[in-house]
C-alpha cells in the first residue's frame, strides 16, 4: 500500500487543518466541562440523600464509613467515594440546599474548586464572589488558595482613586476594580533600610507573583522607562499595558508614606506617556502611586483637583529578620542533629 506523500496538499489545507484543530479542542473542551458538570451535580445529590437520611432516618456518621466500602466495592475504577470526600458532599449540599444554584455557576467549577471553597470561606457572599472570579479569569485551584489566603476579596477596588471624575464611567468602574488595597507583597524580603530600587529588583526578580498579585490582564513593558521631556530624561519606575483596560499603567514606587508631592509626580508621568507612548486607540493612561502606607484623607485631597486618573495604594511585606536576632537562631543542621539526638520515651 502506497501512502499519500505528505508534502503534497491543496493550497488551503493549512487553514483547513487548523479549523480542524480547532474544532476538536472545543469539543474536548465542552466535553470537559460536560462531565465536570455531571460529576459535580452528582456529588451534590449524593450529600442530599445522606443529609436527608441521616435527618428523616437517624442515620449516624458511621453509616458514611459503611458507605465508602461498598461504593468504592463496586465502582473501583473511580476514587471519589472516600469517607472523607463522602463527608465533603455532604457539606455541600448543606452549604448549598438549592440545586439550580448548583447547577449555574458552581458546576461551572471543578470539584476540588467547590472543596477549597467550603473548607477557607465560610461568608456564602464572599464564596459566591470567589466562584464568579473564577469563572472570569480562569483561576487554577492553586491560584483560588492564593488569592483567598491574601484576602483579594476585601481588597479588590479598595484604593483610593479619582477614576469616577477622570475617567468615562464603563472604564472607571473596571478601573476601580483591578486595583487593591493594600498590595500583598508576601513573597518578598526586604530589610527596613531597602530603598526603591531595591523594591523594583526584587519585584522583578519575582515578577511571576508580583503579576499575580497585580491580578489579570496586566502586561509587563518594562522597568526604568526612559522618556524625554526638554532635554532631560526621566525614568518611569514600572510601565505595564493592561489588556482589558486598553491602557498603560504607570507604577510608581515608594519605600515611604504617601506625600501630595507623589501625585504631581504621577500627574507628570501619565502626561508624557500619553503623550509620546500611546497608540491613538489606547484610552488614558492611568496611574499607581504604591506606597509603604497611605493616609486616606491625604490621599484624597491630593488627588482631588488632579486631571490624570491616578490610584493610590499601600503595600506589606516580609521583613528580613535583623542580624542580632538572625545570628541566634539556630541553623538547620543544628535543629537537625539535636532531633535526632533525642531519644523517644
Amino acid at each position: 500500500m502506497t501512502l499519500p506523500d505528505s508534502s503534497i496538499a491543496p493550497r488551503d489545507y493549512g487553514l483547513f487543518l487548523r479549523e480542524l484543530k480547532d474544532r476538536i479542542r472545543q469539543a474536548q473542551l465542552r466535553a470537559a466541562l460536560s462531565v465536570n458538570r455531571e460529576l459535580v451535580l452528582l456529588y451534590w445529590r449524593i450529600g442530599r440523600d445522606i443529609l436527608e437520611r441521616q435527618k428523616l432516618h437517624g442515620w449516624g456518621a458511621k453509616v458514611i464509613d459503611k458507605l465508602a466500602i461498598d461504593l468504592r466495592s463496586e465502582f473501583v475504577e473511580m476514587k471519589g467515594f472516600s469517607p472523607r470526600n463522602l463527608k465533603y458532599m455532604r457539606a455541600f449540599a448543606e452549604a448549598y440546599p438549592n440545586e439550580s444554584f448548583v447547577q449555574a455557576p458552581l458546576a461551572q467549577i471543578t470539584w476540588y474548586h467547590n472543596i477549597t471553597l467550603l473548607d477557607k470561606v465560610k461568608d456564602p457572599a464572599e464564596r459566591l464572589w470567589y466562584v464568579q472570579e473564577t469563572l472570569r479569569h480562569g483561576w487554577s485551584r492553586n491560584v483560588l488558595v492564593h488569592q483567598i489566603e491574601s484576602g483579594l476579596h476585601k481588597r479588590q477596588g479598595q484604593a483610593v482613586t479619582n477614576f469616577s471624575r477622570t475617567l468615562p464611567p464603563a472604564q472607571s468602574d473596571l478601573a476601580k476594580q483591578v486595583l487593591k488595597d493594600p498590595y500583598n507583597f508576601d513573597f518578598l524580603t526586604l530589610s527596613d533600610a531597602a530603598r526603591e530600587r531595591d523594591l523594583e529588583r526584587a519585584l522583578l526578580d519575582h515578577l511571576r507573583d508580583f503579576l499575580l498579585e497585580l491580578g489579570v490582564g496586566f502586561s509587563f513593558i518594562g522597568s526604568q522607562n526612559m522618556i524625554e521631556i526638554g532635554g532631560e530624561d526621566f525614568y518611569i519606575d514600572l510601565l505595564f499595558y493592561h489588556l482589558h483596560l486598553r491602557c498603560y499603567v504607570v507604577i510608581d514606587l515608594k519605600m515611604e508614606g504617601f506625600k501630595p508631592e507623589h501625585a504631581g509626580k504621577m500627574n507628570f508621568y501619565l502626561s508624557a506617556v500619553d503623550d509620546l507612548l500611546c497608540h491613538p486607540d489606547d484610552k488614558p493612561s492611568i496611574g499607581l502611586i504604591l506606597c509603604k502606607t497611605k493616609n486616606k484623607l491625604i490621599a484624597e485631597y491630593a488627588l482631588r483637583d488632579t486631571r490624570k486618573p491616578i490610584g493610590v495604594s499601600a503595600y506589606k511585606l516580609t521583613h528580613s529578620l535583623p542580624k542580632q536576632i538572625k545570628g541566634q537562631l539556630p541553623t538547620i543542621e543544628e535543629l537537625e542533629k539535636e532531633l535526632g539526638g533525642k531519644k523517644r520515651k
